[in-house]
């Protein structure tokens, strides 16, 4: 049976701090639904009801995109080892990008990882569980560091032009905040 709280309880920040991947939910008042996987070290619980995640580069930019339009977001962790559990956050993002003011005041929360492109700030109103009995059990074995390769490979040059190219409109062809700079 699931449960609401209206903040993040201190077991479930226990919780969170021990999984290796959480997935980010974002939609467009019209468009695709986006679920995208996250992983390596990017993820802080800043207090019961807000949270920071550093994105790094990648194939896309959707949820900047679509949070330029309505900044609702969910988060989810599931269980993959020990007692099942499903765990979702749902609340209200804003992108930082460096260019911003409040870059500086959560950057050095983070490691310094290539490709860094923004972070994602997230007020948290609501916090769900469920029982994630269906969830199969997985064994981490370790990170894979084939993106940040991939980062520091281009350099940052190459990583600007990247983000040009490809970060600054949605599949959907919604402007992202790369586009206000």
């Amino acid at each position: 049976m699931a449960k609401f709280y209206e903040k993040i309880p201190a077991r479930m920040q226990s919780f969170i701090k021990k999984q290796k991947v959480f997935f980010v939910a974002t939609a467009p008042k019209d468009g695709r639904i986006n679920l995208s996987p996250k992983g390596m070290d990017s993820f802080r619980i800043l207090n019961e009801n807000r949270i920071a995640w550093l994105s790094v580069t990648g194939s896309g930019n959707e949820t900047s995109a679509h949070l330029l339009e309505d900044n609702r977001i969910t988060i989810m962790f599931c269980a993959f080892e020990g007692a099942p559990n499903i765990l979702r956050l749902y609340g209200k993002a804003q992108e930082i990008l460096p260019t911003d003011s409040e870059w500086n005041d959560l950057i050095d929360l983070f490691p310094q990882l290539e490709g860094t492109r923004q972070i994602f700030d997230v007020t948290i109103e609501s916090v769900q569980t469920s029982c994630g009995m269906s969830i199969p059990f997985y064994e981490y074995k370790e990170e894979r560091n084939q993106l940040l390769d991939w980062a520091k490979d281009k350099g940052e040059d190459g990583i600007e032009q990247y983000w040009e190219d490809r970060n600054k409109v949605s599949i959907d062809g919604l402007k992202t905040k790369f586009n206000e700079e």
